[in-house]
């Protein structure tokens, strides 16, 4: 099948997981809900060792490692799952629309790509219609503090971006599902210890544990697997591109299954943010990042 393919259903499951962390961390804290996000996906790929094992460690390879974990899932898991708890699900979906863009900057930095003028203009009208959108939206039960939520969601995207580029250059020579477990393992090992520090429900929620498991098992394995296997056969911008998606399957969940609303100022700051995107379209014509 196309990479297109894989990428359409990793980015459907990434929109669908900004619903179900937003109804986990509604009843759990998020350190709770993220350890055992991650410790489903490394119970998973035990399972599937014998594809997992052969992992042919390249020297020099335990930096990019090292940044493609910490990146994500440990610090972007951190700041998405306390982002939620300020911001609604539809608005965090939103912020996503960036990804695209941070990728591009980041890639100058890390692996030397230009810089267009699309790019710069792009990125400044996406980081204004963010800003907007944190500063017009009012405070409502699913966003009790927009502002925060907003700002903790962007930075979780900039984890992302670093994660996108490091994760093409190590697909040259590791397997999709090996990365993958080495996350399930990081995250697990990253958020044991916030378990000391964080008060336990009086009682479990059968609703909030399903949505654990999806996220465990269909968001961070099914997407990760996808988008890894596409992510492979692309360049590092047309992969990000499709995230774009990202923030219209969120939108739609949200108001389907969670009743989120926007108003009419937050759909402007959503038209800023979609305009910067089609600036930035220009980049992505002209030049394609080599990792």
């Amino acid at each position: 099948m196309p990479a297109g393919f894989f990428f359409l259903v990793a980015t459907f499951l990434w929109g669908s997981s900004f619903v179900a962390l937003k109804a986990a961390i509604d009843v759990y804290p998020p350190s709770f809900v993220i350890f055992f996000r991650m410790l489903l996906t490394l119970i998973l790929c035990l399972f599937l060792w014998r594809w997992i094992k052969c992992f042919d460690y390249q020297k020099g390879d335990w930096k990019w490692l090292l940044v493609m974990s910490l990146a994500e899932p440990c610090l972007y898991f951190l700041f998405e799952g306390y982002a939620l708890q300020y911001t609604s699900a539809s608005q965090a979906g939103i912020i996503v629309s960036c990804l695209p863009l941070l990728v591009a900057f980041l890639a100058f930095f890390m692996i030397q790509e230009k810089l267009s003028k699309h790019i710069i203009i792009g990125f400044s009208l996406c980081i204004t219609g963010s800003i907007l959108l944190s500063i017009v939206s009012p405070e409502t039960e699913q966003a009790p503090n927009a502002l925060l939520g907003n700002t903790l969601e962007f930075i979780a995207m900039l984890c992302a971006a670093v994660y996108v580029v490091s994760t093409k250059h190590l697909l040259q020579r590791y397997s999709a599902l090996s990365l993958i477990a080495l996350q399930g393992f990081a995250g697990t090992v990253f958020f044991a210890p916030f378990l000391f520090f964080i008060e336990w429900p009086p009682q479990h929620d059968i609703n909030a544990l399903l949505n654990i498991v999806y996220l465990g098992t269909a968001v961070t394995l099914g997407a990760y697997a996808t988008y890894n296997y596409a992510l492979a056969r692309s360049s590092v911008l047309t992969a990000a591109a499709y995230s774009n998606l990202v923030p219209i399957f969120a939108l739609l969940l949200s108001a389907l299954l969670l009743n989120e609303v926007l108003t009419t100022w937050q759909w402007v700051s959503i038209f800023i943010v979609f305009m910067g995107i089609l600036v930035s379209k220009g980049h992505a014509e002209n030049k394609v990042v080599v990792v």
